[in-house]
């Protein structure tokens, strides 16, 4: 379960950075690509909430196992 956990925490980090980066791309050059921008921060938004909800998978899927257990 580790590595669910490392892998969702990874993708969370990697949505952070390509929307970081490209709010800097369109501070630097506002008319540049802005439906380019504009999609690429919205796919950020997608992915960091997938890997958010993986997160909550997780966490439900050991709760219930931990409750079996007991």
């Amino acid at each position: 379960m580790n590595a669910v956990y490392a892998n969702a925490a990874t993708g969370i980090r990697h949505a952070f950075d390509r929307f970081a980066a490209s709010a800097e791309r369109t501070a630097r050059h506002p008319l540049d690509n802005v439906a380019d921008e504009a999609v690429e921060r919205l796919n950020a938004v997608i992915e960091l909430t997938a890997n958010l909800q993986v997160l909550e998978t997780a966490d439900a899927m050991t709760e219930a196992l931990l409750d079996i257990r007991a």
